[in-house]
């Protein structure tokens, strides 16, 4: 899989935000009061113009790859065709991430490779020959050499000078569907002294330099749409209140504002116990919109969402359960249609293939299409469990209908009868044992059949029916670099574990909880029938015995005990 290559440092900061999250305040009551009744949005040139972008894609992990070309991280050279198909798919923009460091030439003059300005112009044109909205930037120089602006300002300063002079001269002349956007989730933490208002101060600086060479370059880009980022491209109110304050400053009313937001930390990477889309993540959701939108857009600043996504997708589509991010992109799409945010999704090459141009998760794609113009119904859960050997029972499953209307549910081409294998009494969904029990007659452990919900609007909704028995752990013998429970699944799934030490405290990486990170501290290979427990679990473990408990879909929880000594690993099931 092609992996995000620096997330990890958003996620030390959305960490240290959980923590100081759990702290309730003034200004949290703040927000709330003001979702119920909102400012309303200044209506300007440059709304209209956000507001003719949405929605977004971004072609990640290509033009912002380090190596050296388009195709170094493990993505295709850019054809005009994707990006004839990018359009065909709905969307209205394009932002095409661009690192320049290895394509800039020595000092004094800096110049940019010839040949790689004019690859990312070809690109950009056949973006604009679309009716696309494109926006070019300076990616993954951010932490390259930028975050050492504090150390070496003058030749930080200097160099970033010199690579708009350069972008700016070359499509000055483009049209303004065309827009820049001065860095990247800009930091400056490389070397210096990690003081918030230092780095305030520094992109302050870099964003005045950028405005001016723009603004001065003349042509088309004398009112040429300019995009600034928060520190980090954090929504936090302080970096916003920032970023707002140096935009009043410059006085221009074609910039824009943007930030990025990959969903409530704990959620985004499957921490803490946080496996569902609850009422803590919708929050986080409501929350910090609500303050983008009184920031900015409510003050006649459009907001651009440069990137979205979830951060588990960085190691596995699969860390965040199919139903509960249906529900996440669902919400969230929605609740930026309402505040005016225009949306461009993070792409590096596993949402939406740069071969033979398909989704690789369809039922994602169609919630977020149908939240480009509406809402989508779900429920509480798409998984239906039945286990084996029990007498089959009625399943109550409570829907969010969210506005819309249940027209009918189907396997297959088959549609069920209401009142005789399903009944809907307001948003209680009931699905009869008798229909079920036809639905199971194989007996197969995993997916015996998927129930398919329309709805009067918005996407499907799919519910899988699992025939289970409680998994089942073998004992087994391994390093700290290579050690796999052997697990018979029996159809289950496994949601989430837990790793405490028989002495007394939490065992692995961070700590501050019990339950350990999805794929990063482990891993269910159902393939394979085992559960992987990775090194990065094992390098912030103690020697000693350390209590495991895997929390499975179905509800079943199992305890297993490993005992580290040294490099080796000795897991023991639970009688």
């Amino acid at each position: 899989m092609i992996k995000r290559k620096y997330k990890s440092l958003l996620s030390l900061t959305m960490a240290a935000a959980l923590l100081l999250s759990l702290i309730p305040s003034a200004a949290s009551a703040a927000s709330a009061e003001e979702a119920v009744q909102p400012k309303a949005a200044a209506a300007t040139n440059m709304q209209s113009y956000v507001d003719a972008m949405q929605p977004g894609w971004n072609l990640g992990n290509t033009f912002d790859a380090t190596g050296a070309d388009e195709t170094s991280w493990g993505n295709p050279r850019v054809t005009q065709a994707l990006i004839k198909q990018i359009a065909a798919q709905g969307y209205k923009s394009i932002r095409i991430p661009v690192t320049w460091d290895t394509h800039i030439g020595a000092a004094p003059n800096y110049t940019i490779d010839p040949a790689y300005l004019s690859r990312v112009e070809e690109v950009v044109n056949w973006a604009l020959n679309e009716n696309l909205y494109v926006m070019v930037n300076v990616h993954h120089d951010s932490w390259l050499w930028i975050s050492k602006m504090e150390t070496q300002h003058d030749t930080v300063l200097a160099r970033y000078n010199a690579a708009w002079k350069q972008i700016a001269d070359r499509f000055k002349n483009t049209s303004n569907k065309l827009m820049f956007e001065s860095v990247n989730e800009p930091r400056f933490t490389d070397g210096g002294t990690k003081d918030e208002a230092k780095q305030q101060q520094l992109l302050d600086e870099l964003n005045v330099s950028f405005h001016k060479i723009l603004r001065a370059s003349g042509s088309q880009n004398a009112t040429r749409p300019l995009v600034l980022s928060t520190l980090e491209a954090s929504p936090s109110q302080e970096r916003m209140t920032a970023l707002s304050n140096t935009m009043s400053k410059l006085n221009d009313a074609n910039l824009i504002a943007t930030v990025h937001y990959y969903g409530y930390w704990p959620f985004s990477v499957n921490i803490a116990g946080y496996t569902k889309f609850n009422e803590e993540v919708q929050k986080d959701i409501t929350t910090t919109f609500d303050n983008v939108y009184n920031t900015f857009t409510a003050k006649g600043i459009p907001v651009i969402l440069g990137e979205y996504g979830l951060l588990g997708f960085d190691k596995n589509t699969g860390v965040i359960e199919q139903g509960e991010k249906l529900k996440f992109f669902e919400f969230l799409g929605y609740y930026l249609k309402q505040k005016k945010i225009a949306t461009m999704l993070w792409d590096n090459g596993q949402h939406f293939s740069r071969t033979n141009y398909t989704w690789s998760d369809p039922d994602l794609f169609n919630v977020i299409k149908a939240s480009w113009t509406g809402r989508s119904s779900n429920a509480d859960s798409d998984l239906i469990y039945i286990k084996k050997g029990t007498t089959v029972q009625d399943k109550k499953i409570t829907l969010n209908l969210n506005g819309n209307q249940l027209s009918s549910l189907s396997v297959g081409s088959t549609t069920l009868q209401a009142g005789t294998d399903y009944t809907l009494s307001g948003n209680i969904l009931t699905i009869k044992a008798s229909q079920l029990t036809k639905l199971t007659t194989s007996g197969k452990f995993g997916v015996n059949a998927t129930i398919t919900a329309k709805f009067s609007k918005g996407a499907n909704w799919k519910f899988n029916v699992i025939v289970y028995d409680t998994p089942k752990l073998s004992n087994a013998q391994g390093t700290t670099s290579a050690f796999s429970i052997p697990t018979a699944f029996n159809g289950d799934q496994l949601a989430t574990m837990e790793a405490t030490y028989a002495s007394g405290g939490n065992a692995g990486p961070q700590n501050w909880t019990s339950f350990k990170e999805f794929e990063t501290a482990f891993t269910p290979v159902y393939s394979s029938n085992t559960i992987k427990l990775q090194p990065a679990f094992f390098n912030e473990t103690q020697d000693g015995q350390v209590n495991l408990k895997f929390h499975f879909w179905s509800g079943a929880i199992i305890n297993y005990t490993i005992t580290k000594s040294g490099s080796t690993v000795t897991g023991t099931a639970a009688q």
